[in-house]
């Protein structure tokens, strides 16, 4: 019988998801859009909640700049470790961080937990040359183990303009996290699809692309490209909001259990779903019992909550911790 708490599970639980909770990284336009969004649907049901007061609880949970309340709700969640992903959205957003100051901050919240946190560092492909060389240096010098994209900025992961970046994951063993689906309604969906990383994971077949959100938005083609691609794996963060409306028997249940558990990685998204609930509650709904992975059998569960995302991460970044405690808070 599968564990029916997070605490039983028989290995660390490894989040391929995660951002630091800041304006700083997750600029005020973009919470607004999600904010205006969500106020929308909630007038829909009858639930008028001014897009006001929805921006000051969004931003009231983007308050965890050095990562200690995300420590805190990993212990209670029983994740051991968590990529931290730096999203870079400062060519569309003004910025009170340049680049390089978003990424040294990230490299200090690492560096004051090696155990617990290691960075992909995000460079939208119109910087040029100069990101480029922000990512090389963060690699090299900094440790940082995987490059993050954000393609609703405006291009393509398979940009040409992203090759050298590419060029240095295939050298150096490092994943690639691009987002896909929906986001917020300040962005563009333009290359939302899974689809648009196709030329670039056949151009770099040693490169292994994450698509993150795969498991919930563009499903089928997220599935048809993991199956297809060897290259090509999907994480399950976002089922939060989906877990909320259609329950773990809904339709993405499916998901996991077409033969893909090898290319599935457990991811949270935190802090973006904060306000519908902790991490440990999302924990609970995945593994509990009568959770939307609980009957999986155990080598599948193994592959989707840490060995998939070890195995992807640069040979340096590996170390498997132990689990987290109290007092690692």
């Amino acid at each position: 019988m599968l564990p029916s708490s997070p605490a039983a599970v028989s290995r660390p639980l490894l989040d391929v998801h995660t951002h630091l909770a800041s304006l700083d990284y997750i600029p005020l336009p973009f919470i607004e859009g999600v904010a205006h969004n969500l106020a929308a649907s909630l007038a829909s049901r009858g639930m008028g909640i001014p897009a006001a007061r929805l921006i000051d609880r969004l931003v009231g949970s983007l308050q965890d700049p050095d990562g200690s309340q995300q420590l805190a709700e990993m212990a209670a969640a029983g994740i051991s470790r968590s990529v931290l992903l730096i999203a870079d959205l400062t060519w569309v957003f003004k910025s009170p961080l340049s680049l390089e100051e978003i990424f040294v901050a990230h490299r200090s919240v690492a560096a004051r937990h090696p155990d617990r946190f290691v960075v992909f560092g995000g460079v939208d492909p119109r910087w040029g040359r100069d990101g480029i060389e922000l990512f090389e240096r963060a690699v090299a010098e900094w440790g940082f183990a995987g490059l993050k994209l954000y393609p609703p900025c405006g291009y393509s992961p398979s940009d040409e303009g992203l090759f050298p970046l590419y060029e240095i994951c295939a050298q150096r063993g490092l994943p690639v996290l691009l987002h896909t689906g929906p986001t917020s309604p300040a962005l563009s969906f333009a290359f939302s699809s899974p689809f648009h990383v196709d030329e670039a994971a056949r151009r770099f077949p040693t490169v292994n692309f994450i698509l993150a959100h795969g498991a919930v938005h563009h499903v089928e083609e997220a599935v048809m490209l993991c199956e297809y691609r060897p290259n090509v794996h999907m994480d399950l963060s976002g089922l939060q909001g989906k877990l909320a409306v259609e329950g773990a028997t809904g339709y993405y249940s499916h998901v996991f259990r077409r033969g893909l558990s090898h290319k599935i990685l457990f991811g949270t998204d935190w802090p973006l779903f904060r306000l519908q609930g902790d991490q440990k509650s999302f924990v609970g709904e995945l593994l509990g019992a009568g959770g939307l992975l609980a009957d999986l059998p155990g080598n599948d569960l193994d592959l989707i909550l840490c060995r998939n995302c070890e195995r992807l991460l640069p040979a340096g970044a590996r170390v498997t911790p132990a689990p987290v405690t109290s007092s690692d808070r």
